[in-house]
């Protein structure tokens, strides 16, 4: 990850790492709140949706494996936010400011939609070993938070180490905010997307294979045509 360096030179410049600290360090240290890195989560609910047809599903989902129907189908957004404050001090006479980062972050994915194909009456055996595997995935999602918070919240306290950075005056907010956007958050987003990997284990062929043997091959001749469709 690309970091904001030259606050941590200024810091150098400072004399940050000797052991006698200058009295701008000391006010810096001593009297303005220690960096803060706070991390929330926050997990939203879910809805089932049953109007489009299991055809409508595959092209939905566009890269499904070849000769297979897409049955179900969860949706959903992963979403960062992240906020930047903290006190600072300025001391005129080296041209330094020091600011101690506070910064929120909150992760969460946007309400999943779960789909069934029409075909599949709710209720009925198909409808619930489909809805059963949705469910797989939307949990699988929500595990996947915890995971990306505590990861998160370690590479940050790495990051910051609860102490002020120093910066030449009028220039630490503006750095910061850059290295939030340009490093942090595509950062804190590849996190999230790890989850996609997991995803597609349990689409494997063995569980295709198995919802097409599942509730005495109603699902398979439901695909096949053998069987009325439940139009909603």
């Amino acid at each position: 990850m690309r970091k904001a360096l030259f606050l941590l030179l200024a810091g150098a410049a400072l004399g940050a790492q000797a052991q006698a600290r200058t009295p701008f360090q000391v006010r810096c240290e001593d009297t303005i709140s220690k960096t803060v890195s706070v991390l929330t989560v926050q997990q939203n609910g879910y809805s089932i949706d049953t109007h489009l047809s299991y055809k409508a599903l595959t092209v939905m989902k566009g890269m499904a494996r070849p000769n297979t129907w897409v049955l179900g189908l969860t949706k959903t957004d992963s979403q960062v936010q992240i906020a930047l404050a903290g006190p600072m001090l300025q001391d005129p006479a080296s041209g330094y400011e020091c600011v101690a980062p506070q910064i929120s972050v909150k992760l969460n994915y946007a309400p999943v939609v779960i789909y069934i194909g029409r075909e599949f009456a709710p209720g009925s055996c198909a409808y619930d070993e489909i809805l059963a595997h949705e469910l797989r995935h939307m949990k699988t999602y929500m595990e996947h938070l915890p995971r990306v918070e505590k990861t998160v919240r370690a590479a940050l306290a790495r990051r910051f180490e609860a102490r002020p950075l120093y910066a030449p005056s009028g220039t630490a907010r503006a750095a910061l905010a850059r290295e939030i956007d340009t490093g942090w958050l595509p950062y804190i987003k590849a996190e999230m997307r790890k989850v996609e990997v997991l995803q597609a284990a349990i689409d494997s062929p063995q569980e295709y294979a198995r919802l097409g043997k599942a509730c005495n091959g109603d699902i398979q001749n439901i695909l096949a045509g053998k069987a009325r469709p439940v139009q909603q």
